[in-house]
């Protein structure tokens, strides 16, 4: 029976109560976005589900994305043609049924800068690109440009050598607000989803193999439950050898202001080792990303100087007025998990590949495992194609439960704030008058919650000061804050300031100066002390500091420029 998708964070007592004393069908450990997807797709076919993250939804990679949608253009050069042909149908998907609010079509240039063969290259990857998407399309074809076409769209981009460019689309996505929104579409069809609970081992049957549960610790309290459950799925294993290897790649990302680059379009340009990606993000531009061989701590996987040197220098080898330490407001880097080794029988996806091989070279593929009775681990796969892996991995999860499972639904079931979107989208005014807020307010909180921004209106109906803007420059308002603990399950000021906004990457100040004022707003709600607010937003200061004392940030980059750092997508 579906419920309304509610994740209140006043009610954790009542969720930790539910964990132990229920028995589910699948346990899901880990909130990153396949996690969240896989707890949605069993959820959805009717099973007992329940989601424990160590942390907060989509802490790791999740949140620490390109922010992109897409078919993967540089993999049809490595003819990886069934990836791209089911990413673009998952990114259509998407856009067009399961997350209009959140998935929107974004054009891309891409600079051409040889005359006689670079056209006709580039123009047959983009028509194959194209017709693997097929006729049904919620974005348009791709076009050719001339110089001077490619440079009224992009001025920034340096006219030397430039020969003409193609336009062509893909998709944009807030990765944390669609990791979260997917997480509470499962809790609407009746999942439990648990933040700061954390997985420390594996319960196993009488027979001593197979896995019926884990042990969970509340890290909030150091309390500790078993949670019984007929299948566990992981995304990464502790303790149990799977029937693959994973080799992590680290992708750095840097911002910079919207006015440091001039371009109305998001661009795509080659690099020496890959490709570079300049993303409109609101006010500012990601550009990035890196794509090496990284085998340090996973738990912080920091972006180095040489990191952002390497974006910077292929970046502005491509601009008329260079990019500049500077000019970088935040850094992020989060981990790739690629598949690198042929998997055992029974698993699902493709094989890996050697570990010599540079990690741009690997497989986005996935794999699924199932290296013990009543235990399911997934690997590699991308944001685009999260559905899938989903449904491969509660497939295999399942196959032995003895009795008739339904096959995965999720291709027809939205996420929460998708349905009716055009109709309340075309009502804007209308809730703007009802609400008494500008009518600005209301399309920004379309944009963000889709038909769900009626929640956020009743909180401002009931407190009219929560309709003022958090902080001066940006667009959030107060009551997204009390909505984030009411409707998202925001335990803490990092939760709210980090995935539920964006400031810690988007300001200057990366939140600093709205953090009392959202300690408060949560502790109003949340029962905290003076002590406890104040402690609450030092938390985050110190979270802040922590980040702008690494190596990367020193000079001669800007003094308010903040590293982010980021684990695998749990």
């Amino acid at each position: 029976m579906a419920t309304n998708g509610v994740l209140d964070a006043r009610e954790r007592g009542a969720m930790l109560g539910r964990l132990a004393t229920e028995r589910f069908d699948v346990l899901v450990i880990g909130g990153g976005i396949t996690g969240a997807g896989a707890a949605l797709d069993a959820a959805s076919r009717g099973l007992r589900v329940a989601l424990v993250e160590a942390r907060d939804l989509a802490s790791g990679t999740s949140s620490r994305s390109s922010k992109l949608v897409h078919g993967g253009l540089r993999y049809l050069e490595q003819r990886d043609f069934k990836l791209v042909y089911e990413a673009l149908r998952e990114r259509d998907l998407l856009v067009s049924k399961l997350a209009p609010h959140l998935v929107r079509p974004i054009s891309f240039l891409y600079p051409l800068y040889k005359k006689v063969v670079e056209r006709p290259y580039v123009g047959a990857g983009l028509a194959l690109y194209d017709a693997l998407e097929g006729t049904r399309r919620p974005v348009p074809h791709h076009r050719h440009l001339t110089v001077r076409g490619a440079l009224k769209l992009a001025p920034a981009l340096s006219p030397a050598r430039l020969a003409g460019a193609m336009l062509y689309y893909d998709a944009q996505v807030d990765d944390a607000r669609h990791t979260l929104t997917v997480a509470r579409t499962a809790a609407a069809h009746s999942a439990v989803v648990a933040t700061r609970v954390s997985a420390v081992e594996l319960l196993r049957g009488p027979d001593g193999i197979r896995v019926t549960g884990a042990r969970v610790r509340d890290e909030e309290t150091g309390r500790l439950l078993d949670v019984s459950a007929e299948a566990v799925l992981v995304y990464e294993l502790a303790g149990v050898r799977a029937g693959y290897r994973v080799r992590m790649s680290k992708g750095v990302h840097i911002v910079v202001p919207r006015e440091a680059v001039r371009a109305d379009t998001g661009m795509i340009v080659r690099t020496e080792k890959s490709v570079l990606f300049f993303i409109p993000w609101g006010e500012r531009w990601i550009v990035g990303t890196t794509d090496t061989d990284f085998s340090g701590d996973r738990a912080e996987p920091a972006a180095t100087e040489e990191d952002v040197e390497y974006i910077l220098a292929a970046a502005n080898r491509v601009l008329a007025q260079p990019l500049r330490r500077s000019d970088v407001i935040a850094v992020y880097a989060g981990l790739r998990p690629l598949v690198t080794a042929e998997q055992s029988n029974g698993s699902k996806g493709s094989k890996g590949s050697k570990g010599s091989r540079p990690t741009t070279k690997l497989s986005r593929e996935h794999v699924v495992d199932v290296p013990v009775p009543g235990l399911a681990s997934i690997a590699g796969g991308k944001l685009t194609t999260y559905r899938l892996m989903a449904r491969d991995v509660v497939d295999a999860a399942v196959a032995d439960f003895g009795r008739e499972i339904p096959a995965s639904v999720t291709d027809q079931v939205p996420l929460l704030g998708a349905d009716g979107l055009a109709a309340v989208r075309a009502g804007a005014g209308r809730l703007a008058e009802d609400y008494q807020v500008p009518r600005a307010a209301v399309e920004h909180l379309l944009d963000r919650y889709g038909t769900l921004a009626g929640e956020v209106l009743d909180l401002i109906r009931a407190d009219p000061g929560l309709a003022q803007p958090l902080g001066e420059g940006h667009p959030y308002l107060r009551a997204e804050v009390a909505y984030a603990v009411t409707h998202e399950d925001a335990l803490h000021v990092e939760d709210v300031l980090v995935r539920r906004m964006r400031l810690f990457i988007e300001s200057a100040d990366s939140g600093t100066g709205v953090a009392a004022e959202v300690s408060t707003i949560m502790g109003r709600l949340l029962g905290w002390n003076r002590r406890k607010r104040a402690a609450e937003a030092r938390r985050y200061l110190e979270l802040v500091a922590a980040e702008q004392t690494m190596p990367v940030i020193g000079a001669p980059a800007a003094p308010d420029a903040v590293l982010v750092s980021a684990t695998a997508a749990g």
